[in-house]
């Protein structure tokens, strides 16, 4: 089955939730960034968690961005979503190796370190919204848990997963958000705290072949668990070659008469997935050849507002 997010309401729309299906997409990430396991496990937990928080905006064209950059090998990880259920993202160092933690699991908090998590919120207004929190254990859950209740003031409970195969793949991959609305009686937090902690990992609940609304209805079928929608996630990029070269034109005429005398064609990757894009030296000449119309452009504006 495809990858898909839920959406939920339950104890009279005073608790919200959100479950993922990301196993699909996790793995396509694995494949473009070909990442270690235990970067592939963290670049997974927060791709799930990315896709979730961005079908929480509304707007169209609202833009989400999740960072992570710690101490630790992995350096940074970055993750993009939109309002539709598409997320990418990218580890500055996918190829992190080291052991195994405590209980044997992948050591994702020791790959990203201590740092700071940064929530960009792109909604279409003149500023985004920008917070930034430290990172605790760096486990990614525990850590958009706090930013939660720091920083939107909700409180909430995020779990997330990835389960590997002996191969390195993908097996499972996915989780949950639950948040308790203004106005929820303390008795209901209280019963579903200690519901929260008594279930079993999200990665348990996935192998045994649970899907999204199965670990829903375990945690919230008491109370009154409503399903309100499903919708497709997976990994999605938009860039693209004349995507690419609105980003080579921002370089500046300089650097762009650089690479011609070069006399090289010149080959950028995109960071969010890995694909490559070759220009030519003629190409390059006509990027030169916008950038200097475009310089020009601002000059005549700038010498018309003085004039005015």
């Amino acid at each position: 089955m495809s990858d898909y997010i839920v959406r939920a309401t339950a104890a009279n729309l005073k608790i919200r939730a959100f479950a993922i299906k990301s196993t699909e997409l996790v793995e396509e990430a694995r494949q473009r960034h070909n990442t270690s396991p235990v970067v592939t496990a963290a670049l997974g937990r927060l791709l799930s968690a990315g896709a979730m928080m961005g079908v929480m905006m509304k707007g169209e064209k609202d833009i989400l961005t999740l960072k992570m950059q710690g101490d630790g090998p992995v350096g940074a990880l970055t993750v993009t979503a939109d309002s539709h259920g598409n997320v990418k993202g990218f580890a500055n160092n996918p190829l992190v190796l080291i052991p195994a933690n405590y209980a044997g699991k992948l050591d994702v908090g020791a790959a990203i370190g201590y740092g700071e998590l940064t929530v960009i919120k792109d909604l279409g207004l003149k500023e985004p919204y920008v917070s930034q929190t430290p990172l605790g254990t760096s486990e990614v859950a525990e850590d958009l848990t706090y930013y939660f209740a720091k920083s939107e003031q909700t409180p909430s409970s995020v779990a997330l997963g990835v389960l590997m195969n002996r191969d390195n793949t993908v097996k499972e991959a996915g989780g949950f958000i639950i948040q308790v609305m203004p106005g929820i009686a303390d008795e209901l937090i209280e019963k579903l705290e200690q519901k929260l902690g008594s279930i079993r990992s999200v990665t348990s609940m996935m192998e045994d072949g649970m899907t999204p609304e199965d670990i829903l209805e375990s945690v919230l079928g008491e109370f009154g668990l409503v399903i309100n929608d499903k919708l497709t996630t997976r990994f999605l990029c938009n860039c693209s070659k004349d995507h690419i070269a609105k980003a080579l034109i921002s370089m500046g005429k300089e650097e762009l008469q650089s690479i011609i005398d070069d006399g090289q064609d010149v080959t950028v990757k995109c960071h969010f997935c890995n694909s490559d894009y070759t220009y030519t030296v003629d190409e390059i000449k006509e990027l030169l050849r916008v950038a200097r119309i475009k310089s020009g452009a601002r000059k005549i504006g700038i010498l018309g507002d003085t004039e005015e």
